[in-house]
């Protein structure tokens, strides 16, 4: 059962500021064909100016696109991909970004991208347990 909303907004008032992201989303294993739902994502709605302004936040989620691992991303029409509701922003789109984990094949071929390297080294940093 869910929190009530004061609960919620007070845990959230009392967590340390400015967490790394990155560090606490996991991997989807390479290939994955079911369904992503409930795994470590995220989803953005609004119009295309709010959708910028809040990724301008998440930069460091850039990382995540590295010789081991890729960033999925995908931005589409909100209206055209679903229902349009009474409440939709004119012109609005849906963002979700998910990290997966490369193929064999697909780390070869990052490998020879030498451009990834200190993106590696970084995402590397940053999962250590």
């Amino acid at each position: 059962m869910g929190r009530k909303k004061a609960e919620v907004l007070e845990t959230w008032s009392r967590m340390p500021e400015n967490q790394s992201i990155i560090t606490h989303m996991n991997t989807i294993p390479y290939k994955t064909s079911v369904s992503k739902f409930g795994a470590c994502g995220i989803r953005i709605d609004g119009t295309p100016q709010y959708i910028d302004a809040v990724l301008s936040h998440m930069k460091e989620l850039l990382v995540g696109e590295n010789q081991i691992t890729r960033l999925e991303r995908s931005r589409n029409d909100a209206v055209s991909e679903f229902k349009a509701s009474p409440n939709a922003e004119k012109g609005g789109e849906v963002c979700y970004i998910r990290l997966h984990m490369r193929g064999r094949e697909g780390q070869v071929a990052a490998g020879f991208d030498r451009s990834l390297n200190e993106t590696t080294d970084r995402f590397l940093a940053s999962h250590k347990t």
